[in-house]
């Protein structure tokens, strides 16, 4: 059997997504609580963020979101890792929300710090994935906010960032104008 390159490639992208999202699930979080949530996009899906990228880039003022829609199109694969809000139940001994405890932070709209806290460990994770299978990428806030504005993961998660992936002889996440 014969197999090419381009589909060993594309086949080896699709593994480290996969890698990438288990990285993510298993990554510390705070007081054992899960908030993260994963998704793997390819082909149409995937270029529907690079289209939404495009629509948000006037109304938001951001030129540079028109250059990470290219480079989501240029991508084998675009994960996507979010969190969804809510409290841990420190109170009184956190204060880090700045809020007297978990219910006034919630009360008033606030955000558990560890939300954020653990999605950045969650995407260290993955992305150290993908480096250990030698797959190209890059974290793209731009894409996770198209994502947000497509309620990809959910209309109850409010944060998220997108780690576009790539195995070609040079990586097009570099060197961007």
């Amino acid at each position: 059997m014969i197999y090419e390159s381009t589909d060993l490639e594309r086949d080896a992208v699709l593994d480290a997504a996969r890698r990438m999202c288990a990285a993510a699930r298993t990554a510390p979080k705070a007081k054992g609580i899960d908030h993260i949530a994963t998704m793997v996009l390819t082909g149409e899906d995937k270029d529907r963020v690079a289209d939404e990228l495009e629509r948000l880039s006037e109304p938001l003022g951001y030129k540079f979101f028109l250059r990470d829609a290219k480079n989501v199109r240029a991508a084998g694969a675009l994960v996507l890792l979010g969190a969804r809000e809510g409290q841990r139940g420190l109170n009184a001994g956190c204060r880090h929300c700045h809020f007297e405890d978990c219910a006034d932070c919630a009360e008033k709209g606030g955000v558990c710090v560890y939300d954020p806290m653990d999605l950045g460990i969650a995407i260290g994770s993955a992305v150290s994935v993908a480096a250990d299978c030698r797959v190209d990428n890059r974290v793209l806030f731009s894409a996770g906010r198209a994502a947000m504005s497509l309620n990809l993961l959910g209309e109850d998660v409010h944060m998220v960032m997108a780690v576009a992936l790539a195995a070609a002889g040079k990586s097009p996440f570099f060197d961007r104008k």
